[in-house]
């Protein structure tokens, strides 16, 4: 079975609203980027553009952050 594959406006559109959710996320839990970032064991300037959408981190990656601010994976990635 074949599938097209998302529009890239589809795809960035979905990547700002997981960037979004991090840092919903991030805030409601009262870290900042830097110490969010520390625990997840990544670069700031990393943190950083992943929660701008400018990243499109591994799956591994979100799991160290969902980890690092204590929040359930799939917070990240609900509408």
């Amino acid at each position: 079975m074949y599938h097209e594959p998302l529009p890239p406006d589809r795809v960035r559109a979905r990547r700002l609203q997981i960037a979004e959710n991090i840092r919903a996320a991030r805030l409601y839990t009262g870290y900042t980027q830097e110490e969010a970032s520390i625990r997840a064991g990544i670069s700031l300037d990393t943190y950083n553009r992943i929660e701008q959408g400018h990243a499109s981190p591994k799956l591994d990656t979100l799991i160290r952050i969902s980890d690092a601010i204590g929040v359930e994976l799939e917070t990240f990635v609900r509408r």
